[in-house]
This record gives structure tokens, sequence and C-alpha cells, in this order.
């Protein structure tokens, strides 16, 4: 696989976790082996979606003493922001982590 080839199936990693965990959890089962670039992005992308779904169901459950009404669209505007970044980044060939996200596959 050339670098091109590495760097957007890298990016669409990032980019289908816009779909959620299982856009990101598919390209990697299937890609992992054949790049190392994928197999780290795949990961990366996937920690931070597993990651936000934690962090969306507590903001879900803090809404019901009114915090979460808040703190659930940030959550998900964090999650499409971070996302583009990610995927900016990776199609440029650099590395990105994504910030607060556990690191559940190492």
């Amino acid at each position: 696989m050339d670098q091109k080839s590495e760097n957007n199936m890298a990016m669409a990693c990032h980019l289908l976790g816009l779909a959620g965990v299982l856009g990101p959890l598919i390209i990697w089962l299937i890609k992992n082996a054949d790049s190392p670039a994928v197999n780290k992005h795949g990961k990366e992308s996937l920690n931070f979606q597993l990651s936000i779904l934690i962090y969306a169901f507590g903001a879900w459950l803090s809404s019901f003493i009114l915090i979460g009404f808040v703190l659930f669209p940030a959550v998900i505007i964090f999650d499409y922001v971070m996302i583009i970044v990610a995927a900016v980044k990776t199609s440029k060939g650099e590395d990105f982590q994504y910030p607060l996200a556990i690191k559940f596959i190492k």
C-alpha cells in the first residue's frame, strides 16, 4: 500500500467516526494488518469513539439534574470538531492523538 493510500485509509478511520464506533471498527479490522498507519489511527479513532460514548452517556444521565442539557451538546460538538481536526492532520501524514481519549485498545 503506497503512502497516499495509507493516509486516505487512516483518514477514513477518523471520518467514519462521524457515523459512530462501527465505521472505524470496520476499516480497522479490514486494513490493520496491511498498514501500520491504519492500525495506529484506527485504534486511536476507536478509543476516542468509545470514550465519547461513555462521556455522552454520562452527560445524558446528568440531564436528570439539568446540567446534561448543556453537557450533551458540548460532548457531541467536541466529538465532531476533534474528528475533523484528526482527519485533516492525518490526510497530511501527521500523527494525531485525541485529547481525553481512554486507551481501551493498545
